[in-house]
């Protein structure tokens, strides 16, 4: 379910460089510049929305659901989210697997107190490029 919701970018002053506001959730955050304040705002829906939905049993506001006003110094912009697509990515629940190692690695790894879960996890991360 991909939705855009509206983000309100401010100037505040130089120790923080830019102030977002979204409207729909009545939350604010910011950024260094305007991509990160961008990107700061989908996670933020992201994470505000997964929380409304799992952690109370609340829906998720449709975009524009809030009315705003804009100062003259204010930056109106959307922000787009797959909350489907953002709940995969920030799942962080551990799955349990079974592999097979040579005997040897499983000794070593052992001897030298290797985490192996925490091994694989950093190999698929770079495999992966995530």
């Amino acid at each position: 379910m991909r939705k855009a919701y509206p983000i309100i970018i401010s100037k505040v002053d130089d120790t923080v460089p830019f102030s977002v506001y979204i409207p729909d959730f009545d939350a604010y955050t910011q950024g260094e510049d305007i991509a990160d304040a961008i990107n700061m705002a989908r996670d933020l829906i992201g994470l505000t929305g997964l929380a409304m939905t799992e952690d109370f049993h609340q829906e998720i506001p449709l975009p524009m659901s809030v009315k705003f006003k804009l100062k003259e110094t204010d930056t109106l912009t959307l922000v787009d989210i797959d909350f489907d697509k953002y709940k995969r990515e920030n799942d962080r629940t551990p799955v349990k697997k079974t592999l097979t190692i040579p005997s040897y690695l499983n000794t070593l790894g052992v001897e030298k107190k290797i985490n192996f879960s925490a091994l694989l996890a950093q190999a698929l991360r770079e495999t992966l490029k995530v």
